[in-house]
């Protein structure tokens, strides 16, 4: 599959690059954390890399054109039945893409990969409000923090934790509606509100819907792709807000990365990109029941 991988992007004619496991930065989004470690003479953390996103717009905004990456990437507080801390991930970005244009060729991409053992339906597309209202009955702009809580207990799902309002969604999200995604062939959500749209760009014309999504096969959400944030200043407030958010929660708050910030700011491409979990789509391949079935050693043995 790998092999399939390079050979899908070599005939498009897109790079594949080599960016460090190591940062001295670490990303500000609030679902996702980072892995620190030292290393003697140097002051402070450096982070292990939980994608390689930061350092390949960095290319970008050098000349590099199209470029992938298949490499390891590391999350912590992720273990358990389709999760491992240490996973593989195939990252791309394409020059003139939007999210629409990179959608046809993630479903491209998966179904090459997927051939030898399944063919797949012509993936669905839905937006996350449509697929919000369908599988968990409620409307996600016009809802209550109060019926989304109500939503989760209908389908026996309860929190004590104090959850704002994208945490309550994304609770709907993790453990109602995504299980029931891309159980006929592939499904992409799309649209997501602007409040989600981590380092999408939001919607010309649509200032309440960000132009990310994600696939999902089998119940598994296996891709998350945007048509790229490129203006610097919007990028840095964005930022900002992520390490309020952070605060406010009680987590750490990394250092930004100051790298990408000035690589944005010489002036990154128009461009699409996605990241998708590897090793997911080899569990659908072989129909395993957990991600480790896919590893030589998950972290429970490594």
């Amino acid at each position: 599959m790998l092999d399939a991988a390079r050979e899908f992007f070599k005939s498009r004619g897109v790079l594949e690059v080599e960016t460090p496991i190591l940062s001295a930065a670490a990303v500000s989004d609030p679902q996702i954390e980072s892995l620190a470690t030292k290393i003697a003479g140097m002051p402070g953390n450096a982070y292990l890399c939980p994608s390689p996103e930061y350092a390949m717009k960095r290319l970008l905004a050098a000349g590099s054109g199209d470029i992938y990456q298949i490499c390891k990437v590391f999350r912590d507080a992720e273990r358990g039945r389709w999760h491992n801390p240490e996973f593989t991930m195939i990252e791309w970005y394409r020059l003139g893409f939007d999210d629409a244009a990179l959608m046809d060729e993630v479903e491209l991409l998966i179904g090459q990969l997927l051939a030898p053992m399944r063919t797949l339906k012509t993936a669905e597309r839905l937006s996350y409000t449509a697929a919000m209202r369908r599988h968990a009955g409620v409307d996600v702009f016009d809802a209550s923090e109060a019926e989304l809580l109500d939503a989760g207990r209908r389908h026996g799902i309860t929190c004590e934790a104090e959850l704002d309002r994208d945490a309550k969604l994304d609770l709907l999200m993790g453990l109602i509606v995504g299980p029931k995604l891309g159980r006929e062939g592939p499904c992409f959500i799309c649209d997501y509100p602007a409040s989600q749209a981590a380092l999408a760009r939001l919607k010309p014309g649509h200032p309440q819907v960000a132009a990310r999504f994600e696939l999902y096969l089998d119940g598994l959400e296996l891709a998350n792709g945007f048509h790229e944030l490129v203006q610097p200043q919007e990028q840095c407030a964005r930022f900002v807000q992520d390490l309020k958010l952070r605060r406010a929660r009680g987590q750490i708050e990394p250092p930004l990365d100051e790298n990408l910030l000035a690589a944005l700011e010489n002036g990154m491409p128009d461009c699409a990109g996605v990241a998708l979990g590897f090793d997911r789509l080899v569990a659908i391949a072989l129909g395993a029941n957990r991600l480790a079935e896919t590893m030589s050693f998950s972290i429970d043995n490594a």
